[in-house]
Order: structure tokens, then sequence, then C-alpha cells
């Protein structure tokens, strides 16, 4: 699937893609044209994908209905508030049990410097990303809040120098027939 915005209007090629059994190509058309511009109108969304208004507004609907529209979101600048500094940091913890799990994952999403978690595979068991005003505060977050914790045995921070956030589906062309 090709996804081209020209004059605003979203083209999708003609192919077929395998989706789940819940999505046809219309869908995909909204959702990629919601990713790229969220506070577009149900007017224009309807034009960009070929639509009739009344029949888009309840394709996006249904869309949120079944979980496939989560929300919708401000990118705010953090270096605008305060937060100048972003870094990842990995974590690995003591024991790879569902209960340790659990607990740092509540833990550490109540932390307000906190942007995003992953639970991820391999040698560290998350993921991190925090937002901090400089060095200092990050220094402080990572001995105070993950340091202490006693399910977690090792941390290592890496600090982001630029953070660049993709507005488009992750569809590749290979999915298409």
């Amino acid at each position: 699937m090709e996804l081209k915005t020209q004059n605003s209007v979203l083209f999708i090629h003609n192919r077929r893609m395998r989706f789940g059994s819940e999505l046809d190509q219309q869908d995909v058309a909204i959702l990629a044209a919601l990713k790229q511009n969220a506070r577009i109108s149900n007017k224009d969304l309807a034009a960009a994908v070929g639509l009739a208004p009344s029949t888009c507004l309840e394709r996006v609907r249904r869309l949120r209905g079944i979980g496939a529209i989560h929300g919708y979101h401000a990118d705010v600048d953090l270096a605008m508030l305060g937060f100048g500094l972003q870094a990842l940091i990995a974590v690995r913890l003591n024991r790879h049990s569902r209960e340790l799990v659990d607990s740092f994952r509540s833990y550490v999403l109540g932390l307000a410097e906190v942007r995003a978690v992953y639970h991820v595979a391999g040698a560290d068991d998350f993921l991190v990303h925090v937002a901090v005003r400089d060095a200092d505060h990050l220094r402080d977050l990572a001995m105070d809040a993950f340091t202490t914790r006693p399910e977690v045995s090792h941390i290592e921070t890496r600090l982001i120098f630029e953070h660049m956030p993709i507005r488009r589906l992750p569809i590749a062309e290979g999915e298409w027939e």
C-alpha cells in the first residue's frame, strides 16, 4: 500500500491488504489519515478517503468502539515545559516473575517523568522513556526512583539526543497482495 498526500488528499493505490477480520481498506485509509492529522474534520476526512461524511463518521465511531483508535493527543514540546533532557533507562529485574514485573510496571507508570514503558525481551526487562529537567534531575530520578526498588538489580541510562515520532501507520509494501 502506498499512502500519499497530494493537495491534502489521501490517495491509496488500489491493492488488497491482509487485515484483521474487522478492518478493510477504507478503515485503514481512515486510520492513516487520522494518524497524520487527528484534528482533520470529518468532512475533509471523508473526502480524503472517498466516503460520504455520514459513512465516514460511522466508520470512525466503529473504529473507536472496536479499539482500533485508542484516543487523540497533542504532540507537546516537552522542552517548552522545562523538560530539556530525555533518556531511556534500561532496567533489569532480580527475577523475571509475573509478580515482580507487575509490581515494577505499576510503580514506574506512576512516575511523573515517565513518557513510555516497554516490557522487552533480552538482557533487560524494561526500557523506560523519561523526560527530565536536566542531568541532575535524571541522576536523582535514577538513584531515588529506580535503584531503591527491591526488584531492580541493574539500570543503564541512555541519553536521547533527538526524538522523531513517526506519524504514519507501519504498513510495509510486502503486506499487500
